[in-house]
């Protein structure tokens, strides 16, 4: 049975073939970095705060108005970004970062999903007059969290951070943090989106017509529609990343300079020297 490629390969060997080929084949990984550390925790945070949302959204009762719920939301939110920290504590000894600062930087980002998931929330309530258990069940779009889907057939699988489930179908949703484009998604962020898609249509039997990139620093949603050709690309790149990580011949440079200069790996990717070791070893091995 060939094995199965992760979903974020194929990102990664959009954004560098041969950095991805230094990891996955000669075993070297990056140092922390700041940044990657407190985008992961803000990233887990929200994966397990969806998993929360039908105990907010049963919680409400006639009479909460928009500030009880966004208190609601945000005493979720406080709770699971303390506990998150401390899982990643000895991370972030490693780039120097106390945990409590950790929590005072991350937490305002934190206020503004809640005071949106209790505005959603409120307008709905508002308009609609359910609560507790009958609020749950009429609710649209409910969202899962974590999912993960594996499939044999297309030799995939991957975790998709949320999916908005509707009466007549499921969208997939990307959480990202870093940068965004001024236009659309990252072309990585569009390929996993259409390879969610793809696993989606095989585990749910159901079309995935869209799916969103979640800008997480920018607050922002991007939508990707999906079609034959994107889908088509996702099936060629899984079979470039698995000749990849059988190949024995390191990949060229990316060619692309800003990329270079913030990759952690720069300086062993330069040594020649160092990298045809490497490669002579787990060829012998």
């Amino acid at each position: 049975m060939a094995r199965r490629i992760s979903v974020t390969m194929l990102s990664s060997y959009l954004y560098c073939a041969r950095k991805l080929f230094l990891e996955r084949v000669l075993k070297l990984f990056e140092p922390e970095k700041l940044a990657l550390v407190k985008g992961s925790i803000r990233h887990d945070t929200i994966d397990k705060a969806s998993q929360f949302e039908e105990e907010v959204v049963r919680s409400v009762i006639e009479g909460d108005d928009y500030e009880s719920i966004y208190n609601k939301y945000l005493a979720i939110y406080s709770k699971l970004l303390r506990e998150s920290i401390v899982r990643n504590k000895y991370r972030l000894k490693t780039v120097k970062l106390p945990l409590i600062e950790a929590y005072n930087e991350i937490i305002p980002a934190f206020k503004q999903h809640s005071e949106m998931g209790a505005l959603r929330l409120y307008k709905f309530v508002e308009e609609n007059k359910f609560y507790g258990d009958e609020l749950w069940e009429k609710l649209v779009p409910k969202i899962k969290s974590e999912i993960r889907i594996e499939s044999p057939e297309l030799e995939l699988n991957g975790i998709v951070d949320q999916i908005e489930v509707y009466p007549d179908g499921f969208i997939p949703i990307e959480l990202k943090t870093g940068s965004m484009p001024n236009e659309g998604v990252w072309p990585g962020h569009r390929i996993q989106l259409a390879a969610y898609a793809l696993l989606m249509e095989e585990k749910f039997g159901k079309e995935i017509k869209e799916g969103f990139v979640y800008y997480l620093d920018q607050q922002e949603r991007r939508q990707i529609v999906m079609n034959s050709f994107l889908k088509q690309e996702v099936r060629e790149l899984k079979d470039k990343v698995r000749v990849l990580l059988n190949g024995e011949e390191i990949p060229e440079f990316t060619g692309n300079e800003n990329k270079c200069k913030k990759c952690g790996l720069r300086e062993k990717c330069f040594d020649e020297k160092i990298l045809n070791k490497l490669l002579k070893e787990k060829i012998t091995n």
